[in-house]
């Protein structure tokens, strides 16, 4: 049986710490992963890019390729996006897209890829108004959003756990995105 790719992109929230073990544990399921992080995700991991590269087999991506340049990853069966923070979240759904992973994600919305992402925001972001706006505007556009009751839930800022990212609910609903597909 041939892997699916999971194109597994990140933002800066401390979940982010936990790809590797995100990446073996889809890996495990039948995955090729490719991972792909905001610019400040990837400063924040820069000390083990090179191990998350030879971990997914691919090289990590946080910044547009040249104009003609190769794609060295392959075409992505379903997009994972978490842990996906406020100013991720907020600049997809407007459709700003300065950064790799976003613009990835956006297009991915024309191209009809499969994507599911799960926020991981602060209560004091979760009461901006913006948020919502922008959680709806993404499921009316067909992603899978876990936010809310049954999928990420807002904590007091500084509180969080993030080994209490629910990942298992992320990965699950890459999973039955592709078998669906």
């Amino acid at each position: 049986m041939t892997s699916r790719a999971l194109y597994l992109f990140g933002s800066a929230a401390p979940p982010v710490f936990q790809v590797a073990e995100v990446i073996e544990t889809a890996q495990a399921d039948g995955w090729d992963v490719c991972l792909g992080l905001t610019p400040t995700a990837a400063r924040w991991l820069d000390e083990s890019l090179d191990v998350l590269a030879a971990l997914t087999g691919h090289p990590v991506r946080s910044e547009y390729k040249l104009p003609g340049e190769p794609d060295a990853w392959p075409k992505a069966d379903v997009i994972l996006f978490a842990p996906a923070t406020f100013n991720s979240i907020n600049s997809w759904a407007l459709g700003l897209t300065s950064s790799f992973v976003v613009g990835v994600v956006a297009e991915g919305i024309g191209k009809g890829i499969p994507t599911v992402t799960m926020p991981c925001v602060n209560a004091a972001y979760a009461q901006h108004r913006q948020l919502d706006r922008s959680i709806t505007e993404l499921r009316a556009q067909g992603i899978t959003v876990l936010y809310g009751e049954g999928g990420f839930e807002p904590n007091p800022p500084g509180s969080g756990t993030p080994r209490g990212y629910p990942w298992d609910l992320a990965l699950g609903a890459a999973k039955q995105l592709a078998d669906e597909a």
